[in-house]
């Protein structure tokens, strides 16, 4: 996605964090992992929380994971011989198709916000990557302002809440899921705790 504005300062530490960790998601499912990122993965630390403790998980396979075999694992998972073992768009999610409406749905509140698809991204904007990516940067302001949590509850119930949280289990328990199953667990757990504190954020 595209960076339109300076990233303001008086951003609370809890929204930075969620921001983080959508970002950190959004680098992991957008492509391999280069040797510095399985570094900074394997420099994780958890609490106790179930988030947490799946944290620790990520942290304990990449400390074991090279390079090569994350991209061979990536390729399996998302590009494979035509396509990869899952299909990581809300379209598909949501629809069994890809290039639906959702899509378009997508598509049309990223204009109302500003937001365009990067000149070298030629995924369609609806992959969990680029959505995790979105969410990021509308809690720290990256398209303008930051986006008020209400706002942001709108978003996510549309486009990430139908569906993300399946895509995540889905990527728990997939066959060529090893670093990545670790990825989804923490996925999954993240998704749960922002749809808990979403029901709390009034309409």
């Amino acid at each position: 996605m595209t960076q339109t504005a300076e990233m303001p300062t008086d951003i609370t530490p809890e929204d930075r964090l969620r921001a983080d960790f959508y970002n950190f998601l959004g680098v992991l499912l957008a492509a391999p992992p280069t040797p510095a990122v399985l570094e900074q993965m394997a420099g994780l630390t958890g609490d106790d929380s179930e988030l947490g403790q799946a944290v620790q998980g990520m942290s304990r396979v990449a400390r074991v994971t090279k390079p090569a075999a994350a991209e061979r694992e990536f390729n399996a998972l998302f590009i494979g011989l035509g396509r990869g073992e899952l299909l990581p768009y809300a379209s598909y999610y949501l629809t069994g198709f890809l290039n639906e409406k959702p899509l378009a749905k997508l598509r049309g509140d990223m204009a109302a916000r500003g937001i365009t698809r990067a000149p070298n991204v030629y995924e369609p904007e609806d992959n969990i990557a680029s959505l995790m990516e979105m969410m990021g940067g509308m809690i720290v302001g990256r398209f303008g302002t930051p986006v008020p949590l209400n706002d942001q509850k709108t978003f996510w119930s549309r486009h990430i809440g139908p569906w993300a949280g399946h895509f995540y289990s889905d990527l728990e328990a997939a066959e060529n899921s090893v670093l990545y199953a670790s990825v989804g667990a923490a996925g999954r757990c993240f998704m749960q705790i922002e749809r808990d504190g979403f029901r709390m954020v009034k309409d």
